[in-house]
């Protein structure tokens, strides 16, 4: 079995260290809350993201995170699942079903 070992990342400048007292007084669940809000795909986006395999990915493992925090493996894993199906491409996104049904209506008219 391979040894992981934790390695120190460079965030950034002027972002604060995981051993920062401004993050020591969050909490973990709040932190993963803070994360799945921030990559939840707004609804003014999502036309635009929608087939993002990285965000659709993101917004599903952060909501994971959140999940297994609260100790519900149940609401987790279908979460990480999809999250490996859009990064796999094994998923992709369905069409607007807006958009779909107008289409889709049109055709049917101009058929008969």
């Amino acid at each position: 079995m391979a040894e992981i070992t934790a390695t120190p990342v460079k965030v950034g400048t002027g972002l604060p260290g995981p051993n920062s007292s401004q993050l020591q007084e969050i909490g973990t669940l709040e932190l993963a809350r803070a994360l799945a809000e921030r990559l939840a795909i707004a609804e003014t986006d999502w036309h635009r993201l929608k087939s993002n395999r990285k965000a659709r990915a993101l917004e599903q493992a952060a909501a994971a995170l959140v999940f297994l925090l609260k100790d519900n493996q149940e609401e987790a894993l279908p979460r990480l699942e999809q999250a490996q199906s859009w990064l796999d491409g094994s998923i992709s996104a369905p069409p607007c079903p807006t958009h779909g049904h107008n289409r889709d209506r049109k055709a049917s008219q101009e058929n008969h």
